[in-house]
């Protein structure tokens, strides 16, 4: 099967982009090999099980985009199987500033894209899809809701979204700035004898 990902973003618009700066040879020579389709593999479930954040974009009806940050525990992203033949993606998305420009958006199309970042190892995936948001509080949600559970996580969740993949691509590591949380600089600040939140030097 063709790469699905390039497939949907390679545009006549695009394509003419590359051919004025030179690239289109190039790209459809290092492409002619790419294969994937809507199931995500065991690099990409691994890696989207380990994030902690991802941005979201959505498109409204006036034809701009809009970009969100969404977040949560690691792993608060779930993968939640394949169906109809694409992996199937869900999150528990929680009570926020209440704008709803993305929940509404999705009402409008349901094309997104996610876009999942690993500063310090310099990785970033990127995913196409099409998403659907369940309102928590309907009877359909409830079987959702017990999969995208956060136990412990003190939230109050208003709907369940669930993306049916697209198409995905991993993008090249550079001008990616390796940058860390504090919960994985926790091991190092701790034996070199620092506590988490202090920000005075020993």
């Amino acid at each position: 099967m063709p790469h699905r990902y390039l497939t949907t973003l390679t545009t006549p618009a695009v394509e003419a982009a590359q051919k004025q700066y030179g690239s289109h040879s190039a790209i459809q020579r290092m492409t002619s090999s790419w294969h994937t389709d809507g199931v995500l593999g065991d690099d990409e479930i691994g890696f989207i099980a380990e994030r902690d954040s991802f941005y979201l974009g959505t498109v409204g009806e006036t034809g701009w985009p809009y970009v969100q940050h969404r977040g949560g525990p690691p792993g608060f992203l779930k993968v939640l199987g394949v169906t109809n033949g694409a992996s199937r993606l869900a999150w528990a998305d929680f009570r926020g500033n209440r704008q709803y420009v993305s929940v509404g958006n999705l009402g409008a199309s349901p094309k997104v894209s996610l876009f999942l970042m690993d500063y310090p190892h310099q990785q970033r995936l990127k995913i196409l899809g099409e998403a659907q948001s369940h309102d928590a509080r309907t009877d359909e949600a409830a079987s959702l809701l017990e999969q995208v559970a956060l136990p412990g996580y003190r939230a109050h969740v208003e709907r369940i979204i669930t993306v049916s993949v697209r198409g995905y691509d991993w993008n090249c590591p550079q001008h990616i700035t390796p940058r860390w949380t504090e919960a994985e600089l926790a091991p190092v600040l701790s034996a070199a004898g620092h506590q988490p939140g202090d920000r005075r030097p020993r």
